[in-house]
């Protein structure tokens, strides 16, 4: 499989992005996340880790002011198809929210999505879903703890908190401080 450089992402990024200020807040996420999955990284594949933490969030970019947030994970998944990228990459897109979403969960919300299962099912899907839940791209940017997130998962059933509590003891958690400093955000 041939998976873009960090460099043929960004230009993606830019191609795509309707304005400066998505770009650099979209991308700037995307980075956090693949260093926080390059931190949190146990097995698998760095390299593909590392180009879906850089492109999972990509269709972000083709949301329309009515459209449902949930949706940008297929929105991605088209966008990097018709730019010709593997099915490997494209599913970063559509099974990195939450900490997945079951055909039985868009049918019982009304999600304005296909009735399908958008579950993780590689090792390298599953960690870039888990560094995603750490950092949030509202306005200010900031990072989630993992008892924030574990809070905020809360609402979508008990189901969803366990699992996350199972990545969780998995993976560990990431140096969010570090991170924090970095890049200048607070830390919930």
């Amino acid at each position: 499989m041939q998976i873009p450089t960090d460099d043929e992402i960004r230009a993606l990024h830019e191609r795509f992005a309707p304005s400066r200020a998505a770009f650099e807040l979209v991308w700037t996420h995307c980075r956090i996340v693949c260093e926080l999955a390059e931190e949190l990284f146990v097995e698998g594949d760095l390299v593909l880790v590392r180009a879906g933490s850089l492109l999972h969030d990509i269709g972000v970019y083709r949301l329309q002011p009515a459209d449902n947030y949930v949706r940008h994970g297929i929105l991605g998944h088209e966008l990097l198809r018709d730019v010709g990228l593997p099915e490997a990459l494209c599913r970063f897109c559509s099974h990195h929210t939450g900490v997945g979403i079951t055909r039985a969960d868009v049918l019982d919300q009304g999600l304005p999505l296909p009735a399908e299962d958008f579950l993780a099912e590689t090792a390298e899907e599953e960690l870039v879903m888990y560094a995603d839940k750490f950092h949030s791209k509202t306005s200010p940017p900031r990072f989630l703890t993992a008892d924030t997130y574990a809070a905020k998962v809360g609402r979508f059933g008990a189901g969803k908190v366990e699992h996350f509590a199972e990545l969780r003891k998995q993976y560990g958690e990431p140096d969010l401080a570090g991170a924090a400093q970095r890049y200048g955000h607070t830390v919930i």
